[in-house]
């Protein structure tokens, strides 16, 4: 049965709500919405990403240069979503450096700081940041496409695909994962099913052509699933399953591989 539209606008909120700083209500009844509606994943992308690639377009449009509009980017990304899926991050860095499942599953409990979590944080934010620097730079030419804003338009929307496509990874964490705690994980795995997937696949669709003619998008959407389809895959053979760290580290690694793939793709075509 189709989402009825109250309980859409419930699910988004909810995701919104704990995906975001944004001052969103965290209301119960939204916060039970989203847990059963994982397509609510990446339409909260749309609203991070748009918020995400403001600053980006602003900054290209008037001249300003890449490294200033990826860093001003990079900044607004956090000042909107918080660190928490960094954090998620991490944990799954100090896991991966260790060798029994067991062991592994009391790294993600612990409140210490390791050597794989400061390189699991520090890969992600430079390979986000310099992914955000190469779509600042511009995409290539289109003879179909022109005007001063064309280029700053078709970077911006591959912002926003990237970050759809980090919400879809996330989306793909809950469909085909199964938790291994009583937490976060367990609230969207325990109510997901693979079949859902097509809810979050059908929604991100839209993205893929926010490059316009160029490949960049799809790409990146593609990249991304790709992404967080590996991170299910290292949990299941790591850990025995995922939890609210692997929600986080598919948000992160999905973003981060899509901005990147994305810009390739523009030098490639």
């Amino acid at each position: 049965m189709p989402p009825t539209p109250l309980r859409l606008r419930q699910a988004v909120r909810g995701a919104l709500g704990f995906l975001t700083r944004l001052p969103v209500s965290h209301d119960g009844r939204a916060w039970v919405a989203f847990q059963g509606m994982p397509l609510a994943f990446p339409v909260a992308g749309y609203v991070v990403g748009t918020l995400v690639a403001l600053p980006l377009l602003v900054f290209t449009a008037v001249g300003a240069p890449a490294p200033v509009a990826a860093a001003a980017t990079l900044a607004t990304l956090y000042l909107v979503t918080g660190i928490n899926h960094l954090d998620g991050l991490a944990d799954c860095g100090d896991a991966a450096a260790v060798h029994t499942v067991a062991r592994r599953r009391e790294v993600l409990k612990d409140t210490t700081t390791g050597v794989g979590a400061l390189a699991a944080v520090g890969i992600g934010l430079a390979g986000t940041a310099l992914g955000l620097l190469a779509v600042a730079r511009g995409p290539p030419a289109d003879p179909l496409l022109g005007g001063p804003l064309a280029a700053p338009l078709r970077a911006a929307g591959l912002v926003v695909a990237a970050e759809v496509g980090a919400k879809l990874g996330m989306a793909t964490v809950a469909c085909l994962g199964s938790s291994i705690t009583d937490g976060f994980g367990a609230a969207f795995t325990g109510r997901a099913t693979p079949t859902l997937l097509v809810g979050p696949a059908v929604v991100s669709l839209p993205a893929a052509a926010l490059t316009g003619l160029s490949p960049a998008a799809p790409v990146a959407l593609l990249s991304a699933l790709a992404t967080a389809l590996a991170v299910v895959r290292w949990a299941r053979a790591r850990l025995g399953g995922v939890n609210g760290d692997v929600f986080g580290a598919a948000n992160e690694l999905a973003r981060l591989v899509a901005l990147n793939a994305g810009a390739v793709a523009w030098v490639l075509a």
